[in-house]
C-alpha cells in the first residue's frame, strides 16, 4: 500500500510535476487562449506521454489534467456534453502512466478557478458549487489520491473548492495564484493562508502566474504564517516588478518562448524554498520535464545520469569537445 500524500510530506519535501496546458500547447494539442483540457479524449497518447516524461524526470505526483475542465468552460468551445468523459480521461491517463512508475507516484485531482465567481454573491458561489461538485464526482469515479485546489485570484473561490473537497474525506491541497501583493478579495498572502488552514486545508501555497523570483517572497510570508505544509509551484517564464505574473507579458498566451526560465533556475528555486520550509514543490506552466529533472537533483533526490565519455579534445568528436576552450575563456 503506497503511502499516502501527508504521509510522503511527514518523510520530507515531496516532488510534483510540472505543466501541461502550455507544453501541450506548444505540441500542437491545446488551443492557446481557452486552454481547455479536451486533449483527454481527442489525443491521450500526447497527454499519457507527458505524464510519463514527468515520472522519468522524478515526480512523485501526477496532477490530472483537469484544469478549466468545468462546465461553463467546456461549453465556451462546445465539450460541455463531455464534461464527465474529459474528467474521467483526466484521472484515467494519470493513472496508467502512475501504475508504471518504476516508484510509486500519486494521483492528484485538480480542481480550479471558475471565472464565475463574485465575491458576496449568493447565485455565483451556489454555482460554483455546482461546477466543483460535477468535476468531483466524475474524477472520484476513476480514483485520485488526494486533491489539488489551485490557481484562486480569490480565497473566496478557494474556500468553496475546498469545502467541496472535503466531503471526499481526501487530504486537500490549496494553492493561490498572485498579480500582486493582495488577492482579488483583499487578503494579503498570510491571512489568505490563515484562512485555508482554518478551514480545514491540509496544505497551502502558491502557485502559478509569478515566476520564482517573485514567488519566494511570497512564499516567505505564508510560511511564517501557518503551522500546515505549504506548497510551490511557480510557473517558468520570467515576469517582471512591473508586471509580476506572466499571464500579463506581452507574449500570452502563445509566444512566451523569450520568457523561458532554464531547468537551472527551477533548481536552484527548489533548493531556495526548500530551504525557506517549503514541503511540496513542482512547477506550473512552462515547467517541463527538464525543469522538474534539475528540481529533483537540487533536492537530492535524483543523481546526474552521466554515461562514461571517452572524452578527446586533441580530436574533438563533438562540438562540447571542440569549442571547450571558449566556454570556458
Amino acid at each position: 500500500m503506497p503511502l499516502s500524500i501527508l504521509e510522503k510530506l511527514k518523510q520530507g519535501v515531496v516532488l510534483g510535476d510540472g505543466g501541461y496546458l502550455l507544453a501541450l500547447e506548444k505540441r500542437g494539442y491545446v488551443q492557446a487562449g481557452p486552454f481547455t483540457p479536451e486533449v483527454t479524449i481527442e489525443h491521450p497518447n500526447a497527454l499519457r506521454a507527458l505524464h510519463e516524461e514527468f515520472v522519468h524526470a522524478g515526480a512523485e505526483v501526477l496532477q490530472v489534467l483537469a484544469f478549466y475542465a468545468s462546465e461553463n468552460k467546456l461549453a465556451q468551445i462546445g465539450y460541455a456534453n463531455r464534461l464527465g468523459d474529459i474528467n474521467r480521461a483526466a484521472v484515467r491517463l494519470a493513472r496508467e502512466a502512475a501504475r508504471a512508475a518504476p516508484e510509486p507516484v500519486l494521483v492528484a485531482g485538480d480542481l480550479c478557478l471558475t471565472w464565475k465567481y463574485q465575491p458576496g454573491d449568493t447565485a455565483s458561489e451556489d454555482e460554483c458549487r455546482r461546477l466543483f461538485d460535477d468535476q468531483i464526482r466524475y474524477q472520484m469515479e476513476e480514483g485520485i489520491d488526494f486533491w489539488i485546489c489551485e490557481t484562486f485570484l480569490h480565497v473566496g473561490e478557494a474556500l468553496l473548492a475546498l469545502e467541496r473537497a472535503k466531503k471526499t474525506a481526501l487530504p486537500v491541497m490549496v494553492t493561490l495564484a498572485w498579480e500582486g501583493p493582495k488577492t482579488r478579495d483583499g487578503m494579503t498572502p498570510a491571512e489568505a493562508v490563515k484562512r485555508l488552514e482554518g478551514a480545514g486545508a491540509d496544505i497551502v501555497g502558491a502557485n502559478c502566474w509569478q515566476d520564482p523570483a517573485h514567488m519566494l517572497p511570497v512564499l516567505e510570508q505564508m510560511r511564517k504564517a501557518v503551522r500546515c505544509y505549504l506548497a510551490a509551484q511557480p510557473a517558468a517564464y520570467r515576469c517582471t516588478d512591473a508586471v509580476p505574473f506572466f499571464v500579463g507579458q506581452k507574449g500570452f498566451p502563445d509566444a512566451l518562448d523569450p520568457y523561458q526560465l532554464t531547468r537551472y533556475e527551477l533548481g536552484e528555486f527548489a533548493r531556495r524554498a526548500r530551504d525557506l520550509g517549503v514541503n511540496y514543490l513542482g512547477g506550473c506552466c512552462g515547467c517541463e520535464g527538464s525543469h522538474v529533472r534539475q528540481m529533483a537533483r537540487a533536492l537530492g533526490k535524483r543523481p546526474t545520469e552521466y554515461k562514461e565519455w571517452q572524452i578527446d579534445y586533441e580530436h574533438p568528436q563533438s562540438a562540447t569537445e571542440a569549442y571547450k576552450q571558449l566556454r570556458e575563456g
